[in-house]
């Protein structure tokens, strides 16, 4: 009767070691199917830029996050002047109509400096890292369509 009981322990040992060894597996393929990197880590990690590329393309960045930061702040005062004009009258006013066309505004402008700063990206890059760069810039921007 003891060695059933330890081979019985040993059996639902192996069995828990090999369940939890199989969702760890499948977890890690699911997550690796899905997850794409960053733009920002798909051209620094996957397209082999030169030093002078990565030079180039650091100061394109450091000046559009101060573009992106200022434009944020303007969608984050948009979103106040949004939210206290529909607390100040609870209706579609022409107040919360002039905050939704600045919220607009706002977020058109953050598009336009988005896509400026990704065409001076690929202006730094060879026609061969442009292609792919351009496959991953489509398939970004198509993702959620599908």
């Amino acid at each position: 009767m003891r060695g059933i009981g330890r081979g019985l322990v040993l059996t639902l040992i192996l069995t828990v070691l090999a369940a939890i060894t199989g969702t760890w597996i499948g977890a890690r393929y699911i997550y690796d199917q899905r997850h794409q990197p960053s733009l920002h880590e798909f051209v620094h990690e996957e397209l082999r830029l030169t030093a002078e590329q990565n030079s180039r393309l650091e100061v394109l960045e450091q000046d559009f996050a101060v573009r992106r930061r200022a434009r944020e702040a303007e969608l984050r005062a948009a979103n106040a002047e949004l939210a206290r004009a529909i607390q100040a009258r609870h209706e579609y006013s022409p107040e919360v109509q002039a905050a939704v066309e600045r919220f607009h505004d706002a977020m058109g402008e953050l598009q336009k400096e988005t896509i400026l700063h990704v065409l001076a990206m690929r202006a730094v890059m060879t026609p061969e890292q442009a292609v792919r760069f351009d496959k991953r810039i489509a398939e970004s921007l198509t993702e959620q369509a599908t």
